[in-house]
């Protein structure tokens, strides 16, 4: 990750002028910040990983450059959270992105699924973006001043990833019977994932004023999410929910793909430098 490009990523100068601004260091010393930073940077880097699959393979130039863009500043997102993680325990991000294995992760399991055709990767961003934004728009506000730095940062660019994903739904949903017909199964296959983004973990309750609980953005996504497909005229899906526990480390059997892909070129050379 270090010789990524750096899009969206919150420096260290941005975290010393939080702290300064907030009038306090800007980092806690409790591990339960450094397991919730990683969640959340679990899920940026998992999404921009996916994302990436697109590159030379969009339906469209334009879409080719704008996924590409959305990954990378996922990756950002992903970097910070990363960095801040892993500075309780003396690690990098690098670490954490390529030397940890599957039950290590906490990401949940909509990040990871497969990108399927168009429809079934806009109906996964259109939930990942409006999860994200919620959550963003209100870790802005944390008492952690690093992670509301984060915040502050990402949820200006997630408004764009969730305006992205809103006028692809629209448009493959009012065009074509074909494109339609995708839309509506690529949102009841996304739909299973859904509950694990909501659900309160004993990890949240002990960061009061920290974390975000998950619960608490539930109505806001569903007040989002219903009026757009309303809009798409189109019905929120119902059935059945994934036994998803991400957050605890119980991962869809996907996810070890998409690190063995990840992960390689690191391992196969370690400490490379480039």
């Amino acid at each position: 990750m270090s010789a990524a490009d750096p899009h969206g990523d919150v420096t260290v100068a941005h975290v010393a002028l939080a702290a300064e601004l907030a009038g306090g260091d800007s980092r806690a010393t409790t591990a339960d910040v450094a397991e919730y930073a990683l969640w959340l940077g679990d899920d940026a880097l998992v999404l921009s990983q996916r994302l990436a699959g697109w590159v030379a393979r969009a339906p469209e130039l334009e879409e080719d450059v704008a996924l590409a863009n959305i990954a990378l500043d996922l990756l950002g997102h992903a970097r910070s959270l990363l960095r801040y993680a892993s500075s309780f325990d003396g690690r990098t991000e690098d670490d954490l992105a390529y030397w940890r294995d599957e039950p290590e992760f906490r990401s949940a399991w909509l990040f990871v699924q497969p990108n399927g055709d168009f429809a079934r990767t806009i109906a996964r961003q259109l939930v990942a973006a409006s999860y994200q934004y919620e959550l963003y728009a209100r870790l802005a506000g944390s008492a952690d001043a690093t992670l509301a730095a984060i915040a502050d940062k990402a949820v200006r660019e997630v408004e764009y990833h969730r305006d992205h994903a809103v006028q692809w739904t629209l448009r493959l949903a009012g065009g074509t019977d074909e494109s339609r017909r995708r839309m509506i199964r690529a949102l009841a296959d996304t739909w299973p994932y859904v509950d694990e983004l909501f659900r309160d973990e004993p990890l949240v309750a002990r960061l009061p004023g920290v974390a975000v609980a998950p619960s608490a953005l539930r109505e806001p996504f569903d007040r989002v999410i219903g009026a757009v497909l309303a809009e798409a005229d189109l019905e929120v899906p119902a059935g059945s929910v994934s036994s998803a526990g991400g957050r605890r480390g119980v991962h869809d059997p996907e996810l070890g793909f998409l690190l063995a892909e990840m992960q390689v070129l690191a391992r196969r050379h370690p400490g490379a430098t480039w």
